[in-house]
C-alpha cells in the first residue's frame, strides 16, 4: 500500500508535466537553447585562470532572435570583450573567428572581473554579427544567422570572455544543446512506465 501512495503522485506529476509541455511547446516553434560552462582549461591554449562562468544562448529561428545570458566571476584580468566564435573545424575543439558583434557583445560589462550579462539580439540586423562573418557566410544577415545556428547545432561554436591579461580569451566554453521539451516528455513517460511496471509487480 505504501508503494501505491508514493508512486501515484509521481506518475501524476510526470503526466501533467508532459501534457503541459506538449501543449505549450509545439515542436516546430521551440526555440533552441544552448549552455556553456566557461573556464580557463577550455581555452585554446588552455590556461590556469581560476575564473569561471556560465552562458545560456537561445536561438529563436521563428523570431530571428538570439538571447544571450552570461554569469562570470573570479577572472584574473579585467574584461575587454566577449563574443561567440564559429565555426571550428572539429566539434568541441579548436578555434574560429568571431561571429557576433564586434568589438564585443552590446553592453557587455567591461573592466571588471565578475558580472552578469543579458541581451536579446535581432539576428536580421547586420550589426549583430562581425562584418567579415557575414561576408564569409552568404553575404546577408539571414545567411549568417543560418550559419551560426548550424555551427551551434554542430557543436562548433563557443563563447568566451577576453581580458587584459588574456587577450585571446581567459575563459570559454562550447555551446551544448539543452534537452528540448520533447526529450523531457519522452524521459518522463519512460520513467512513469518503469514505475508502473514495478508497482504492478509489487501488487
Amino acid at each position: 500500500m505504501k508503494s501505491t501512495l508514493t508512486f501515484r503522485p509521481l506518475v501524476g506529476a510526470l503526466l501533467v508535466i508532459a501534457a503541459v509541455t506538449l501543449v505549450a511547446s509545439p515542436a516546430n516553434a521551440i526555440p533552441i537553447t544552448y549552455k556553456a560552462i566557461l573556464d580557463g582549461p577550455s581555452e585554446a591554449p588552455p590556461n590556469a585562470s581560476p575564473g569561471t562562468g556560465f552562458a545560456a544562448v537561445v536561438f529563436d529561428i521563428a523570431a530571428h532572435t538570439m538571447d544571450v545570458k552570461v554569469w562570470f566571476s573570479g577572472l584574473t584580468g579585467t574584461v575587454t570583450a566577449s563574443h561567440i566564435h564559429a565555426a571550428t573545424a572539429v566539434a568541441g575543439t579548436g578555434t574560429a573567428g568571431v561571429a557576433t558583434t564586434t568589438p564585443t557583445f552590446t553592453g557587455f560589462p567591461s573592466g571588471v572581473k565578475a558580472g552578469i550579462y543579458s541581451n536579446v539580439f535581432d539576428m536580421t540586423l547586420a550589426s549583430s554579427y562581425r562584418a567579415g562573418y557575414i561576408t564569409a557566410n552568404g553575404g546577408t544577415a539571414l545567411s549568417a544567422e543560418a550559419a551560426l545556428t548550424q555551427a551551434a547545432f554542430d557543436g562548433k561554436a563557443y563563447l568566451n570572455i577576453h581580458t587584459n591579461l588574456f587577450p585571446g580569451g581567459e575563459i570559454r566554453g562550447f555551446l551544448q544543446p539543452v534537452p528540448e521539451p520533447a526529450s523531457l516528455v519522452l524521459l518522463g513517460t519512460g520513467i512513469a512506465g518503469l514505475g508502473a511496471r514495478r508497482w504492478r509487480k509489487r501488487r
